[in-house]
């Protein structure tokens, strides 16, 4: 891994462009840093972690890992261009070169700068502490050592912030959970998770190489600014840090199996054996506990407040319910919500349905739907939408108001959300018709046609007439999210498996893009490597536009986010040449 760096010593100069940085061989650098990744991946699950604390060091001094944790922070990220207390942001490509050449001796970490942002259907603020461009570079160059170590040791039922896991894993955890018979809930969240976490308890915990406990050290102490007045961080991991993730996973770590070992899998009640041991699944600091007995889940709540106090935590009461998933229980009403999904039971006729073995009529049908208030917040997010372009063009409010159509179709594509999704339209199309007539007063048939005409969605299809329509939810076609196998990982190296979840849809990718990758039996055309559930791709156009291309499904491909960009700079050459040949 050595030898990678010297045909990129001398990169930065005066004279390095864009082009150049582009032209890095980044599907080589991906794949040499993931080697690296798999071989600490292994060497954990094999119990050698002597050598996987040695890989880590290798890959810490790596100028591949270096150049594609720069990358990540500065191009891949969302926040790439929120600047830290430095007020650095969005790096040319100059900059970027020297911030790789800089992570070979990082410097002392500097304070967060706090920014608040509202909390989704809240009228409160969350704080967020932003980290300096070089300390996120920093931290990325250290999730990529540290996540695979600790890959190979997180807990089967955890699922939040982790790679190839997702939401619908854990959702989909429960269904299998609460199919077979009514199941006793603990639905919890961990107050102010994030900052409370005990410095000293997740230090200790960490077990890492000394170079990455000292950078880490740094971050949780480096303090926040907030208007200019300083404020000492003496626990919790900040939000807005690439790493705190993945450190508050490694802090909660252990809670699952703790209190699950604490009870006897069976248990003879009534002189029949039953099986007794709780199931706890948990999606970053939210978790829900399930079990065939009351008794249980109060015992589980107890052993989890117990096992939360050497880390500094505890349960938020306010948001700590007990209840059942068919009955009234313990004065709640049955069913719960949890990621935004309402899950229940419900009473069904004798005359419905089997149960699983075939031997009778089941006494009750689960549901997971959307919950009533991620229905009710996306509802007032497209209303706002539709408020802020009451002037606008018809064209630019379908603009701004399909891709959130789009996303929230998408995420409760996977649950029982065909209903609602009717609902919905039906709520907006009476906003839209609100809309016309706020611009045009009195909304007579012979207005409502300037904007409402016969489309795919019939006679009344919200449409431009150059042909932009208003989608609607009820075209998001309900398929059932696959879970995750056990405790694999994309650091596992089973590319089979992981090909085969991202070509069948499974996660969090569109139909269209899904189709394509299947299409491509798993692999980008450009670089040939197979996709993984954490990589960034781009739909492209394998003959362009420019040269006569058309945008048609037979002309589309699916590429690695870096590899698309290496395809435009060539794209774009070829263009330019293409141009001269005809002068």
């Amino acid at each position: 891994m050595a030898r990678e760096s010297r045909g990129f010593d001398n990169r930065p100069n005066a004279q390095t462009t864009n082009h150049e940085w582009q032209q890095l061989p980044w599907g080589k650098i991906q794949r040499k840093v993931f080697k690296l990744q798999k071989a600490i991946y292994q060497a954990v699950n094999r119990g050698n972690k002597a050598k996987a604390r040695r890989l880590q060091r290798l890959l810490n001094k790596s100028y591949y890992a270096r150049l594609l944790a720069v990358r990540k922070v500065t191009q891949d990220n969302q926040g790439k261009k929120t600047a830290g207390v430095d007020g650095v942001k969005s790096l040319n490509t100059k900059d970027r070169f020297h911030l790789a050449e800089k992570l070979r001796k990082p410097s002392k970490a500097k304070s967060l700068r706090r920014v608040w942002i509202p909390k989704p259907g809240r009228d409160e603020k969350r704080p967020l502490g932003i980290p300096t461009m070089h300390d996120r570079a920093l931290q990325a160059l250290v999730k990529l050592g540290l996540e695979p170590y600790w890959e190979a040791q997180f807990e089967a039922e955890s699922y939040g912030f982790r790679p190839g896991r997702s939401s619908h894993d854990a959702i989909n955890a429960i269904f299998k959970k609460c199919l077979s018979k009514p199941q006793y809930v603990l639905d919890a969240d961990i107050a102010k998770c994030f900052d409370r976490i005990n410095h000293d308890y997740l230090l200790s915990k960490l077990d890492c190489p000394s170079v990455y406990k000292r950078s880490i050290r740094q971050w949780l102490k480096a303090g926040v600014l907030d208007n200019g007045v300083f404020e000492a961080t003496e626990t919790g991991t900040p939000q807005g840090g690439v790493i705190s993730p993945l450190l508050a996973n490694v802090a909660l770590h252990g809670m699952i199996d703790s209190v699950v070992n604490a009870f006897p899998s069976k248990k003879t009640i009534d002189g029949k054996q039953e099986w007794y041991r709780p199931k706890i699944i948990r999606y970053a600091d939210d978790f829900v506990v399930l079990a065939n007995r009351p008794e249980v889940v109060l015992e589980a709540q107890r052993l989890i407040e117990e096992w939360l106090k050497p880390v500094g935590l505890e349960l938020k009461p306010e948001k700590t319910r007990l209840c059942n998933t068919l009955t009234e229980w313990n004065g709640e009403k049955p069913g719960f919500d949890f990621l935004g999904f309402n899950i229940r039971q419900y009473p069904c006729s004798i005359h419905k349905g089997v149960n699983a073995s075939g031997t009778g009529r089941q006494r009750y049908q689960l549901y997971i739907k959307p919950s009533k208030k991620a229905v009710k917040t996306h509802y007032d997010v497209c209303k706002e939408v539709i408020k802020r372009h009451k002037t606008a063009p018809q064209a630019t409010l379908i603009g701004k108001i399909n891709p959130i159509i789009r996303g929230w179709s998408n995420y409760y594509s996977k649950v029982v959300s065909k209903e609602t999704f009717s609902k919905l339209d039906h709520m907006i199309w009476g906003a839209l018709r609100a809309w016309t007539v706020s611009r045009c007063g009195q909304a007579t048939y012979e207005k409502l046609n300037n904007y409402f005409s016969y489309g795919k969605h019939g006679k009344w299809t919200f449409q431009t007439k150059g042909g932009m329509v208003l989608l609607k939810h009820t075209e998001t076609p309900i398929v059932r999210h696959i879970k995750v196998k056990g405790k694999n990982s994309p650091y596992d190296g089973d590319w089979a498996y992981w090909s085969k979840r991202m070509s069948n849809s499974y996660g969090d990718i569109p139909t269209r893009v899904a189709k394509l990758i299947k299409r491509q039996k798993g692999r980008c055309n450009h670089c040939g490597q197979y996709f993984t559930s954490d990589d960034l791709v781009e739909v492209d156009h394998i003959q362009p536009k420019s040269l006569g291309g058309k945008d048609i499904y037979s002309n589309l491909q699916v590429l690695h986010r870096h590899c698309h960009d290496v395809k435009t700079q060539l794209d774009g050459s070829l263009t330019v040449n293409s141009s001269h040949d005809k002068g």
